[in-house]
């Protein structure tokens, strides 16, 4: 398998953003919904006499419709049960349509050329908001944009149609919160800050390292005042991070993310972080190469305390033809020992 590497520069110093990259309003959010039902005209691609649960399924459809017949008489390779889920976006309303996504849960081969029948999709307390009905397509995209490339999983694009609205009243609400998207105490007071100080009066305080308490001015409504308060700038301080997929191989790392003096062993290569302001082999036989310092048969990287990145570092054992997945477990070994103080996620 062939992998990539990808460095990626994740700001870590003050950068101005605005609010409503870096918060959301507390109550205004999607919901997932969820139902059971039956793909039908399959061409010989559906669930076998094995899936008792779709030859039962049949027989509840066909009863419903005046159709009497016991469950293991029928012998039918053109029906598949299937999960239907999708997402309602806030302030969705009767009427309103959604794409569906449709997921196989027997042993069906294929869904396409599929029709969905009629499916109740409900949420978590058990009411129906929205009804799924329609032509299930294979190649096209799912609800969050990501292509569906799996036979047995498909699409039905404006299949859905909203039934029962969720109601979020924000326009009588004299308060409202924000909530930080991650928890960090100075970006709660930043835009503390950056809120009353374009308002020039106390409207916002940071209750927590997340949320910010909003008291809506006498003279605009709630809707005006959201509006504007998520179009304003503030002082924003992101974390460094390093995301690593060990599926892949793939990491993003910050540019400027330092490294601590540490000295690690992983198979013949050996990493030297020390503090001496200049770098010397033992044999002389090394090669410098923006404060990377490759010597003793290429299998050794020295580096200087206050130069060395974790970006640099990587390229460095790339030179050296390191693995991706030894390099990544070098990079897990130094977050341990204390050498990275940036977040490590592992995806």
């Amino acid at each position: 398998m062939k992998y990539f590497l990808l460095l990626l520069l994740f700001i870590s110093a003050l950068n101005a953003t605005k609010i409503n990259d870096v918060s959301n309003i507390v109550g205004v959010r999607e919901n997932q919904i969820i139902g059971y039902s039956l793909v039908v005209g399959l061409k010989k691609t559906g669930d076998g006499v094995t899936s008792r649960f779709t030859l039962q399924s049949i027989s509840n459809m066909l009863r419903a419709m005046n159709v009497n017949i016991a469950p293991r008489d029928i012998i039918s390779k053109n029906v598949a049960a299937v999960v239907v889920t999708a997402t309602m976006k806030p302030f969705a309303r009767q009427g309103d349509k959604l794409d569906i996504t449709v997921s196989s849960i027997g042993d069906a081969k294929s869904l396409e050329g599929g029709i969905l029948l009629m499916t109740p999709l409900k949420g978590v307390d058990g009411k129906i908001y929205a009804l799924g009905q329609g032509s299930v397509s294979i190649g096209g995209r799912n609800t969050r944009g990501g292509a569906v490339t799996h036979p047995t999983a498909g699409v039905v694009f404006d299949g859905g149609i909203i039934e029962r609205e969720i109601n979020i009243n924000l326009f009588n609400k004299e308060y409202a919160t924000l909530s930080l998207k991650e928890a960090d105490f100075k970006n709660a007071i930043s835009v503390q800050k950056a809120i009353n100080g374009f308002y020039n009066t106390q409207v916002a305080v940071a209750t927590d390292s997340r949320s910010v308490k909003l008291k809506c001015p006498k003279n605009r409504s709630m809707i005006e005042f959201l509006a504007e308060v998520q179009d304003i700038d503030m002082v924003y301080q992101a974390k460094n991070r390093i995301i690593i997929n060990e599926r892949t191989g793939t990491i993003v790392a910050g540019v400027n993310i330092e490294l601590k003096p540490i000295i690690l062993t992983h198979g013949d290569i050996t990493i030297k972080i020390v503090e001496q302001k200049s770098i010397f082999s033992p044999d002389g036989s090394i090669k410098i190469d923006n404060d990377l310092v490759i010597g003793l048969n290429e299998n050794e990287v020295y580096t200087k305390e206050g130069t060395t990145t974790v970006a640099n570092l990587v390229r460095s054992l790339q030179k050296m033809g390191a693995s991706p997945k030894d390099i990544i477990s070098i990079l897990e070994a130094m977050k341990s020992a204390g050498s990275i103080v940036a977040d490590l996620v592992l995806m």
